[in-house]
């Protein structure tokens, strides 16, 4: 099949004012190796009848150069210290791209269901930067005109740098600056990557915690090969009242909690069974759920506002699959808020020094990862054609995504790919919560 994009033009956008020409050390939880990617977002516009689209693209150039300068690490390069402890990042204002394109096939409203391959949506964001410490640029922007007017924009930021948290913060200062709006820089972005690195360790320390992420589990399944094979993408929303009937559930299935499930508990629960029953794991496979937990206010010293680093941890709920399926929602729910509280600045600490000493990463085996889009603001990205009427990854695949809803601030989209000959069961089982 030929291209359904066409490149216009692809520049290299400098900050606007002079930088400071450095190199600045990453965190610890910035070096990890599960990190060393590009976050690839796709957020899409309605048709705005009358927008002149070469202005919009001089717009958008002029804005990001601007942006550039309070966050310019964004226009550097990203590499390993010479010491091998962790990475850095060379200032020199080298600067990021922005690439202009054009489709004769993509509409708006094609993105309000799922994609129909795991890289149907690739080329709205044609520069694919498989490692991120060969001196790509770590942020690639692409706006690309659909064919009924719409437009498209693609963001790749590389997530040795920033967090969802920060580059939502960094998106939305670069759409104010774009739309016109001269926006106050409050707060300013904040570096201080020392917050959140080891620190000098007493030779009697007290045994380490069991962080049970980083524990292998044994493989009874052929795991990997079976959840990554013939993927499927799918996309399902789950409106207020669905949410409220998952808390019921959820409720009635724990009468001993002194407190109703959150939102996120139970659909993030909900997912993980539904999964795990589709893809029918042996009874005695150990399952984990992972997902990320922003650790601003968890750590002592606090980390200051505007802080863009990568500032999470993931919480770890693990489950055999015959509990997890038999005892039903309020049994997984239940273990997800166990995991959330398990993190605290102790825990964080030990995040820390262990992926400090022995560069420790989560295993795959057994694992679900989920991230959650849904709260960090993307919704609110506006280049002056509106909000967008669709957030979500630039492609979908087995790790699984809550994204925001257009217009329905409590709705939850559930984006994951899942094998194609698991796919109905899945979407039943996701549908049906008595179950």
């Amino acid at each position: 099949m030929g291209s359904s994009v066409r490149v216009k033009a692809a520049v290299v956008i400098t900050p606007a004012d002079p930088t400071p020409a450095c190199v600045l050390a990453l965190s610890a939880l910035d070096s990890q190796l599960f990190l060393r990617f590009t976050i690839e977002y796709l957020l899409v516009y309605r048709p705005c009848p009358g927008l002149n689209r070469g202005a919009t693209s001089a717009r958008l150039k002029a804005a990001l150069a601007q942006a550039l300068v309070p966050y310019y690490p964004f226009a550097g390069r990203v590499r390993p210290k010479p010491s091998g402890s962790g990475l850095e990042i060379v200032c020199r204002a080298q600067g990021a791209v922005f690439i202009e394109a054009f489709s004769d096939r993509y509409t708006a409203g094609e993105f309000g269901k799922a994609p129909k391959t795991v890289t149907d949506w690739r080329q709205l964001l044609s520069l694919y930067t498989p490692d991120v410490l060969k001196g790509s640029p770590p942020l690639v922007v692409q706006l690309t005109w659909l064919n009924d007017g719409a437009a498209a924009l693609g963001v790749g930021i590389n997530h040795c740098i920033c967090d969802g948290i920060g580059s939502a913060e960094f998106l939305n200062y670069f759409a104010e600056l774009a739309s016109g709006k001269c926006p106050a820089l409050d707060p300013k972005p904040v570096w201080n990557r020392h917050l959140l690195s080891p620190s000098i360790r007493s030779p009697n320390r007290a045994c380490p915690m069991i962080l049970t992420k980083f524990n292998r589990v044994p493989d009874l399944c052929d795991f990997m090969t079976r959840v990554t094979s013939d993927l499927k993408p799918t996309s399902i929303i789950f409106d207020r009242r669905r949410l409220n009937e998952l808390k019921n559930v959820a409720w009635s299935m724990s009468p001993l909690s002194d407190s109703s499930y959150t939102s996120f508990e139970v659909l993030a629960a909900h997912v993980w069974r539904s999964w795990a029953r589709a893809l029918g794991f042996p009874s005695n496979q150990i399952l984990k759920l992972l997902f990320s937990i922003n650790v601003r206010n968890r750590v002592k010293p606090g980390i200051p506002e505007g802080y863009y680093g990568n500032a999470f941890v993931l919480g770890c709920a693990q489950s055999s699959t015959k509990e997890l399926v038999q005892n039903g929602l309020g049994y997984g729910s239940g273990l997800v808020r166990s995991a959330k509280e398990r993190v605290d600045n102790e825990y964080v600490r030990e995040v820390i020094e262990r992926v400090s000493e022995s560069r420790a990463s989560p295993d795959s085996v057994g694992v679900l990862i989920l991230s959650q889009w849904s709260r960090l603001g993307l919704e609110r990205v506006d280049f002056g054609a509106g909000r967008p009427v669709h957030v979500g990854p630039i492609c979908c695949d087995r790790y699984c995504l809550f994204v925001p809803v257009n217009n329905e601030r409590d709705a939850v989209k559930v984006m994951v790919a899942v094998p194609t000959s698991a796919v109905d069961q899945y979407q039943y089982f996701l549908g049906a919560s008595h179950l």
